[in-house]
C-alpha cells in the first residue's frame, strides 16, 4: 500500500496529454542518480580523510552497484504495481537520505556510516529509481521503446558529466585550499560532508519533480496513427504476455542476463582504468607522453560517448531490432578489443575511437535491453523482469573490476606499466565478449507455455497488456 497521493489512479493521463512530457520526467531521475559515475571526484579527498586505501574508499561504490542489482530484483515487482509517482518519489528519499547519512558518516570519521548511507541507503534508491520510468515509457512508445528508453537511460550516462565538474566547484567552495583544476590539491572531509548535504537536497527537488510530471497511459491510449497489429508482424516481438516469475524460468532470460553480464563486464574493463591506461599505453621510459591533465580529458571523452551511445544505439535497434544491434555490440566489441589490444598503441587517435566506440556500446547494451525484454516478454510486468535482469549489472560491476585488476596486479602498478602488460586483460575481454555473442545467438523467441492467459491486465496502470483494441489517442 502506497499513499493515496502517490497511487498509480492519481497518475493516469487525461485526454490530450503529450506524451513527449514523460521522458523529461525519466531524465530528473536519471540525471541525479547518474552521479554514481563520478565517485572518482571526491575518493581522494575520502582516502586522506580517513586514512585508509583506495580499496577501502572503492567499497562504497561497489556496495551501491550491488544494492543497486539486490534492490531492483527485490521491489521490481513492487513498482509495477503501484506505478511510477510511487517509484519515484521512494527513489528519492532513498537517494538522498544516501547522502545525508553519507554525510553524517564523514563528519563523524566512522566509515561505516558512509558505506550504509552512500552504498546501502544510495544503492536501493538507485535500483528502484533506474527501473522506476522503465516500463511505463515503454507504454508511452510502443512504436518506438528503444528510442524511448535511450532518452532516459542516456541520463544516467550522462549525470556524472554534470556531477563532476559541479562537485569540484562546491568543493572548491566550502574549502578554500582547494583548487579542482591542480591535482596536487585535495579538499578536506569537512568540504566532501558540505558537499553531499547540498547533493542530497538538491538531487531531492529534482526527483520530486519527476515524480510528480509522471504519468501513466489509460487504458485505452494508443499513440495516434499506430496500430498495434503492426508489432506482429516484426520477428522476435511478442504480443502476448509473460509474468515477471515466469520469465525467470525461460532459458531466454538467463540467455540475456549472460549478455548483459558480459557487455557490461567488457565495458568496466576499460572504465575502471581509463585514466592511467591511457597513460601507460604511450609510455616511453619513465614518463608518458599522454599528460594527467589529457588522461582526465579522456575520462570525459568516454562519458561522452558512454551517453551518446545510450540514445543512438538504443534508436537504432527500432530499426534493425534487438538481436542484430547485439550482435553488433558483442561482434564488432571482439574486433575492436582485439585491435585495442594489439594495436592501440600505436595511435592515440587509434586508442581513442577503439575505446569510445566500445564504451558507446556499453552504454548501448544499458539502454537496449529494456526494450529487448519488452519484445520477449511484453509489457506486463517489464519492469519487473528488468529490475530481475540488472543483477547481471551487479555481478559484472564485480566481476569486471577483479578480473582486469588481477591481471594488472600480477604485471605491476597501473601508472608504471606498458602496453604489453594490459594486453592478457584485454584479450580475456574478448573472450568474454564472445561468450556474450553465443548468448544472444541462441535467443529466441519464448515457449507459449509461459504466456498469460489473454486478456491480461497491466500490473502498472491497469491497461491491457495485448491483443486490446485501444481507441483513445493523445498527442504524439
Amino acid at each position: 500500500m502506497v499513499p493515496a497521493f502517490l497511487s498509480r489512479e492519481r497518475t493516469v493521463a487525461a485526454p490530450g496529454y503529450s506524451r513527449w512530457l514523460i521522458p523529461p520526467a525519466a531524465l530528473a531521475v536519471h540525471l541525479c542518480i547518474g552521479q554514481a559515475y563520478a565517485t572518482s571526484v571526491y575518493k581522494s579527498a575520502l582516502v586522506e580523510h580517513f586514512d585508509t586505501s583506495l580499496t577501502a574508499i572503492g567499497l562504497i561504490f561497489s556496495i551501491a552497484i550491488v544494492m543497486l542489482g539486490l534492490s531492483a530484483a527485490a521491489f521490481g515487482t513492487w513498482v509495477d504495481r503501484n506505478g511510477p509517482r510511487a517509484a519515484m518519489f521512494t527513489a528519492a528519499c532513498f537517494w538522498s537520505a544516501g547522502f545525508l547519512v553519507g554525510a553524517l558518516g564523514i563528519s563523524t570519521e566512522q566509515l561505516w556510516l558512509v558505506y550504509l548511507g552512500y552504498g546501502v541507503l544510495g544503492g536501493i534508491g538507485l535500483g528502484i529509481g533506474y527501473i522506476s520510468p522503465v516500463s511505463t515509457l515503454i507504454k508511452w512508445f510502443p512504436d518506438r521503446p528503444g528510442l524511448a528508453t535511450g532518452m532516459a537511460i542516456m541520463g544516467f550516462g550522462g549525470g556524472a558529466l554534470i556531477a563532476s565538474p559541479v562537485s569540484g566547484r562546491l568543493m572548491a567552495l566550502y574549502d578554500s585550499s582547494y583548487d579542482p583544476s591542480d591535482p596536487s590539491t585535495v579538499a578536506s572531509g569537512g568540504a566532501v560532508a558540505s558537499l553531499f548535504v547540498t547533493l542530497g537536497l538538491v538531487y531531492f527537488a529534482f526527483m520530486m519533480f519527476g515524480a510528480f510530471t509522471v504519468r501513466v497511459p489509460a487504458a485505452d491510449w494508443k499513440p495516434e496513427g499506430w496500430d498495434p497489429a503492426s508489432v506482429k508482424q516484426k520477428s522476435m516481438v511478442t504480443t502476448a504476455s509473460v509474468s515477471a516469475n515466469n520469465a525467470i524460468k525461460t532459458k531466454q532470460f538467463w540467455l540475456l542476463w549472460t549478455v548483459l553480464f558480459c557487455n557490461v563486464t567488457a565495458g568496466i574493463g576499460i572504465l575502471e582504468q581509463a585514466s592511467p591506461m591511457i597513460q601507460d599505453f604511450f609510455r616511453e621510459g619513465d614518463a608518458s607522453t599522454v599528460t594527467a591533465a589529457a588522461a582526465g580529458g579522456f575520462v570525459g571523452v568516454l562519458s561522452l560517448f558512454n551517453m551518446a551511445g545510450r540514445f543512438a544505439w538504443s534508436s537504432t535497434s527500432d530499426v534493425i531490432g534487438r538481436k542484430p544491434i547485439y550482435m553488433v555490440y558483442l561482434g564488432v566489441g571482439v574486433v575492436l578489443y582485439a585491435l585495442l589490444a594489439l594495436a592501440g598503441s600505436s595511435s592515440t587517435v587509434l586508442f581513442v575511437l577503439l575505446a569510445g566506440i566500445i564504451i558507446s556500446f556499453y552504454g548501448g547494451g544499458f539502454a537496449t535491453v529494456p526494450a529487448y525484454l519488452r519484445d520477449l516478454f511484453g509489457t506486463y510486468q517489464v519492469g519487473a523482469i528488468h529490475g530481475r535482469l540488472l543483477t547481471a549489472w551487479a555481478a559484472a560491476g564485480v566481476a569486471g573490476p577483479l578480473i582486469i585488476n588481477g591481471f594488472l596486479d600480477a604485471q605491476g602498478t597501473p601508472g608504471a606499466l606498458v602496453a604489453g602488460d594490459y594486453r592478457p586483460a584485454l584479450l580475456t575481454m574478448v573472450g568474454v565478449l564472445v561468450v556474450g555473442f553465443v548468448a544472444n545467438l541462441l535467443i529466441t523467441p519464448v515457449s507459449e507455455r509461459f504466456h498469460e492467459p489473454s486478456p491480461v491486465t497491466d500490473a502498472a496502470d491497469g491497461a491491457p497488456a495485448h491483443r486490446g483494441a485501444p481507441t483513445q489517442r493523445s498527442n504524439a
